[in-house]
This record gives C-alpha cells, structure tokens and sequence, in this order.
C-alpha cells in the first residue's frame, strides 16, 4: 500500500506540474470552441518549425484592385498566400454595413471563411469609435472611466458589445461550426492616438476595459472562437509593457506593434527598438505559457529593395514569435501600402524572404491542420 500511495502522489505531482507548465496550455477562455483549443496549441508547438507571414486585409484589396476573388499581391509576387490575414471590423460596433475603410462587412466575413477554409490563421483589429464623441478611434476625448460599469456610458458600450459579438457570432465554416480569430482590442495603447491610449485613461482602466470586454463576450454572450492578443506599441522597458497588462488570465497572446519609419536612421532605430521589445515579449511569453507575436509591422512603400531579408527577417530570425503582420496595400491610396506587389523593387527580395526556411507561408501551413 504504501508503494501504491507514494505512485499516486508522484503521479499527482507530475500531473500537477504539467498543469503549470505545460507550454500547450488551454485558452484564456475555458469554454472555447475545440477548433479554438487546437489551434492555440498547433501554434505553440508550430513556433519550432518557423514564422509565419501575416498580411492585413490580403484578400480584400491591393494595388489597383478590389473584391477580386482569390487575388492577393503577396500571392501575385511569390506564388502562394500569406499564413496569417489581418481583418478590421471598426463600425461594427455601431451597426455599420462598412468598416472604416469602407470595405462592406460581407466581404470581410466571406474572404474570413475563405481563408479558414485553406487552413490560414485569422486576426481581427477592432478600430472602434468612441462612445462619447462619436467620433473615430483617433477621437482622444476621455471616455474609458464612462464605459466601465456604473459610469454614463456604460449600457451603450455593451451595445456596442452586442453587435461586435453578434458578428463573431456569425463567422461560421460550411458544417456550421465558429471559425477561430485572434481578436486584438484596444491596441497600441502604449501610444496616444487612440482614445484607449496612453494619457487617456488610467492603467487601471484600461485593465478594466479589456477585462470587461473578454468576460462580456465570452460569459455574456457566449462568443467561444476569441484568442485573445494584447498588442501594445512600441516601449522602452518590460515595465511599461506590462503597465496595463490585463492580466494572464485575460491574454493569451502577448503581441508587439512596431513599425520602421522611412527617415536616415529610420532602420537602426528600428533594429534597436524592435529587438530590444521582441526579446522582451517572447521571454515574457516563454515564462506565462503564452504565444508571442509581431502583431503590426512594416516599412510603407518599401523604399529599401532588400527590406525583407536584410531588415525585416534579420530583427525577428531569432526570437520565438508565432508570426509577423505587415499592414494593408490599401487600394485607393497610391502611397499606402506595406507588402509587395508585382513589379515593386522589393519583390524579388520578398521572393528569398518566402524561400527562407524559417518563413511559413499558407501551403505551409494547410498540411498540418491547425484546428485539429
């Protein structure tokens, strides 16, 4: 017997120290979808074999074109899909039939399905407009202590819940089943541009504002397909990353936005800062059991023909993030675009970039069926 009893207790032991260590841990959300489970633990275990490569709104638009079906500029320069599409869906919270850059809600969720459908990771960033003002995310008027309970504005803001719920709840594959997403809300907050963002409320509320929008989501409305990403801009220290830090509880992807600007010493800065920050994160994330990430990234119009494997790949090569997301080639901005596209100087270097061993790419991805 006491042989037996002290197996057990070994056994107990093991089991309890694989619990809290387990980099393959559940998500945030205990009651999420299995789709969702699998594809929080694929993209861990995947984090050894690469990064992948993310594209905001890859499938919607380009340059000099729109709503084309199948169209990609990444997949026009290198012959196959991004792993990773960034998707926006600000307005949805005020009943829009258009997101802020005007691209109507059904086309978004019908290139979402696509893109499951070919086995891609999906991640939404939520542009939303402030409820006091009315105006736009950039409307910077103080309004997070108003939309936490007990203030004014508390019952519009779950309005606004309600809807972006609703649509989450509608992204549904052709057997009926919720299609996982990565949501991102309230990014960048270590900046002031969003009425969410520094000098505009308190770490305090902030923390309360995240943490209210998972537990209404999840335990209020039942949404059960949300990885949940906390993606602040750029910081100067692991202090201020976690200075509004919801809490793991409510994070199961610790993510970093940083761009490179286009100026002299544009590219050594950001080889300082992007790598000082992305060591920070994934070392966070290797302790807490999370996912790391480059959630927002890039170099508008590419002015540098070899950006991808002389800057981009050489500041993230060695750190453990589960992909990087360049932003959007809007359509009707001829100026605005961060992935390349046929016949831009930079696309023969993308072309190596996709070669690289340690970049992941759609076809990469499909075989391996993240979501079982």
């Amino acid at each position: 017997m006491g042989t037996i009893k002290l197996t057990c207790i070994s056994l107990f032991i093991s089991w309890f120290c694989y619990g809290q260590q387990n980099p393959y841990s559940l998500p945030v959300d205990k009651s999420a979808t299995l789709e969702t489970k699998n594809l929080l633990i694929n993209l861990r275990k995947l984090v050894s074999k690469g990064i992948m490569f993310g594209h905001q709104d890859d499938l919607l638009y380009g340059k000099g074109w729109k709503y084309e079906t199948n169209r990609s500029d990444v997949k026009s320069v290198c012959g196959d899909y991004p792993a990773v599409y960034g998707w926006e869906i600000g307005k949805v919270e005020i009943g829009a039939s258009m997101n802020l850059d005007s691209v109507p809600f059904d086309e978004i969720s019908k290139n979402i399905k696509i893109a499951y459908a070919r086995g891609g990771v999906c991640t939404v960033s939520w542009h939303a407009d402030n409820p006091q003002s009315e105006g736009s995310a950039w409307d910077t008027t103080r309004v997070v202590y108003s939309v936490l309970p007990g203030g004014k504005n508390h019952e519009l803001f779950k309005q606004r819940l309600d809807r972006l719920a609703n649509f989450f709840l509608s992204l549904k594959d052709d057997e009926g089943k919720p299609i996982p997403l990565i949501f991102r809300p309230y990014h960048e907050n270590t900046g002031k541009w969003f009425w969410w963002g520094k000098n505009h409320c308190t770490p305090d509320e902030y923390k309360s504002l995240y943490r209210f929008t998972v537990n209404y989501l999840t335990k209020a409305k039942g949404v059960h397909n949300l990885l949940f990403a906390f993606s602040p801009d750029r910081v100067k220290n692991e202090g201020e990353y976690f200075e509004t830090y919801p809490g793991d509880d409510f994070v199961d992807v610790l993510g970093l936005d940083v761009y490179c600007w286009n100026k002299p010493a544009g590219i050594q800065e950001y080889f300082k800062v992007a790598k000082n920050d992305l060591a920070m994160i994934t070392e966070a994330a290797k302790k807490k059991n999370k996912l790391a990430a480059f959630t927002e990234t890039g170099l508008v119009e590419i002015p540098n023909p070899k950006w991808w494997t002389k800057v981009l790949w050489k500041t993230i090569k060695k750190y453990p993030v589960s992909y990087v997301l360049v932003w959007r080639n809007a359509y009707n901005r001829p100026n605005h675009y961060y992935a390349p596209y046929p016949g831009h100087t930079s696309s023969a270097d993308f072309i190596e970039f996709y070669k690289l061993p340690g970049t992941l790419f759609q076809s990469d991805i499909t075989k391996l069926n993240l979501y079982k």
